[in-house]
């Protein structure tokens, strides 16, 4: 395979069963790849092991004055040079092939499980932890990958070489295939002391690695709180481990290093010390001595490559036994179906047909009916989430549960890519990926929904603005909001106007069911107001679910189901939910218990802190000059009613 062709078409499906087993089917995998490495790599040994035949061969020459002899050593000499830098450029070129590739292989199966897996991921295997093993992890494997295509080609040239010795020079080639595995096996006993050094190190980085990403991602409420010298303390202790921990490992490393130093080089004196003696009593020319000399001395080049396969063997089996078990995650699966991306990957879903109708969730008894717009209320943000998960295909703890339906249909019976493809899922957190306005809204969509109608739908009109005038002041920019650059994680823009981008990239991608959480918690009312009214036209015909307590939202869902302990506690309008269920009014409003007795269990609708949502915005003051907060229908005419 070529670089060129990267990504892989297909990854393939790994053998997950241990890191061993990972990187034995990562090896066949890249088996044209190897073969390639030991072809180029013989090319190039071989000659390089010939060498000293050709040296010793042009000493003689010397010593007997042979002419003829000494031009075809260094006929020889030409030849082989030609061979070793043909092989060592090639062999290069093969080793880093696999590498690049072997670890490509790898991280397209951790994105595809990522993709697979969704939020569920981090929730079974830690945020640092994934981060380290699509990174060093990844580079580790990709680097016994490379280190094996040179040791193939290594440990055949020293077989060749210590046989030629014996038949070439019997008294000192026999000692040499004797020594020689001696040598090679030295360092092993104190590989498993290193590997577990080498591990124990990257289990501090991954931690300190986890620490550093909670700081940065909530730096601004540590700045709030003063907290910041705290965790910089935190991640100072964490940094000092990880450095001790590299030192540990490294005079282990030294250690084995100095044993393949020094038991080759007593090797090599023990050999010169037997063949001068030799030399003296005639039975074997002063050519016959540095031949043998130079063989040996070769022979240490390719316990080098020994030693760094078992150096990197013992770096990438941990690595390749963390990367196994995240590929060995799962979809928790109510009913056994199919959990990969399989089959129907044209957004369809297989035998099932088109995934369409009312969205129902047996564990909970919500059903979101087909072409509505349906709110559910939880008094738990958290619970919320997982249910929300939930509904686009992706079960939480405990796996145990029912399957969410799509038209009677499982979704955890059918190809991801079809639920997928038919339920969306916007976290209440939505990541803007960097790049142009025009890339983040570059989704799969059914095209019924244009880019400019999502934007407008999500009151994206103060953004667009901000985007083009970031744009005029770029070196190369033009002034056009569509072209203008998003930083890693729209960082430069506030929380509501990410939470507007996203919402805008939903829209454009049309599903057949969007679910929403919380999607203007960061929004303010007025705003708020009249993304609920052009949510509703936006998506008129298509099935909508948002998770909010927004009574603005609440207001202009067609229906409210209220989800309290697990269970549909009730469901109906608003405004009647509001009137007759005290536990829905409490957790719209936010009255605590001592407010509930106050009023004698019956409260006005705005009366509760801040009058409104959870998010504490008064829904009076969206009332006030505001089109979106109607009269006729919407709260502040309610509240008037209750009074």
């Amino acid at each position: 395979m070529q670089l060129r062709d990267l990504p892989h078409t297909d990854p393939g499906e790994p053998d997950v069963r241990s890191g061993r087993h990972f990187l034995v089917w990562l090896g066949r995998m890249q088996l044209g790849g190897q073969v390639a490495a030991l072809l180029w790599g013989l090319v190039w040994m071989l000659p390089l092991g010939a060498m000293p035949l050709a040296v010793g061969t042009a000493v003689q020459a010397v010593v007997d004055r042979d002419g003829g002899k000494l031009a075809v050593a260094g006929a020889l000499l030409i030849a082989f040079g030609a061979l070793i830098a043909l092989g060592d450029s090639m062999l290069h070129r093969a080793a880093v092939t696999n590498w690049i590739t072997a670890a490509s292989r790898v991280q397209q199966l951790l994105a595809r499980k990522a993709a697979e897996l969704g939020s569920v991921l981090t929730r079974r295997v830690a945020a640092g932890e994934v981060v380290a093993v699509s990174t060093g992890d990844v580079e580790k494997i990709g680097w016994f990958v490379e280190s094996f295509s040179r040791f193939t080609a290594a440990l055949v040239t020293a077989l060749a070489v210590t046989a030629g010795l014996v038949v070439y020079a019997p008294e000192l080639g026999v000692v040499v295939a004797i020594a020689l595995p001696v040598l090679a096996l030295a360092p092993l006993p104190l590989l498993p002391y290193a590997t577990r050094r080498a591990d124990d190190q990257r289990t501090k980085a991954g931690r300190a690695t986890e620490l550093a990403a909670d700081t940065v991602a909530g730096l601004r409420v540590l700045r709030g709180i003063g907290g910041e010298e705290l965790f910089l303390d935190r991640y100072r202790e964490a940094s000092q481990k990880v450095r001790t921990a590299a030192v540990r490992s490294a005079r282990m490393w030294a250690l084995i290093h100095a044993v393949q130093v020094a038991l080759p080089g007593v090797l090599l004196v023990i050999v010169v010390g037997h063949g001068v003696g030799l030399a003296r009593s005639g039975s074997i020319t002063v050519g016959e001595l540095v031949t043998v000399y130079g063989a040996v001395t070769f022979l240490l080049f390719p316990m080098h490559h020994f030693a760094e396969l078992a150096m990197a063997y013992s770096f990438s089996r941990p690595s390749a036994k963390r990367a196994a078990r995240v590929l060995a995650l799962t979809r928790a699966t109510a009913g056994g179906g199919d959990t990969g991306t399989g089959a129907g990957g044209d957004g369809g879903s297989g035998e099932h047909g088109p995934l369409d109708g009312e969205l129902h969730d047996p564990a909970t008894g919500l059903r979101a009916a087909t072409g509505r717009l349906t709110a559910v209320v939880c008094g738990d943000p958290d619970a919320a989430g997982r249910l929300a998960d939930r509904l686009g295909g992706h079960p939480a703890e405990p796996a145990d549960l029912p399957s969410v339906r799509l038209g009677g249909v499982e979704l955890d019976g059918v190809p991801l890519v079809a639920a997928r493809a038919a339920v969306l899922v916007q976290d209440k957190d939505p990541m803007l990926l960097s790049g142009t306005l025009a890339d983040l809204l570059d989704v799969p969509a059914s095209g019924s929904v244009k880019p400019a109608a999502a934007l407008a739908a999500a009151q994206c009109g103060d953004v667009l603005t901000a985007l083009a005038q970031a744009a005029a002041e770029a070196p190369d920019g033009d002034g056009a909001p569509m072209g203008a650059p998003i930083t890693e994680r729209g960082r430069s823009l506030s929380g509501g106007q990410r939470q507007r981008l996203a919402l805008a990239r939903s829209l454009v991608a049309d599903p057949e069911v969007l679910v929403l959480d919380e999607p203007t918690s960061a929004v303010d009312s007025h705003t708020e107001a009249r993304i609920a009214e052009s949510l509703r036209e936006i998506r008129a015909g298509r099935t909508t679910v948002v998770f909010t307590s927004s009574p603005l939202l609440l207001d202009r869902a067609d229906t409210v189901v209220f989800v309290q302990d697990g269970a549909v506690a009730a469901e109906g309008p608003h405004r009647e939910l509001l009137h007759g269920d005290p536990a829905y009014r409490a957790v719209v409003t936010r009255e605590t218990d001592d407010e509930k007795q106050e009023a004698g269990g019956v409260r006005d609708a705005g009366a509760g802190p801040g009058g409104g949502a959870g998010d504490g915005r008064a829904v009076g003051a969206g009332a006030a000059g505001d089109e979106g907060v109607r009269d006729e229908g919407g709260v502040p005419q309610m509240m008037e009613e209750t009074a």
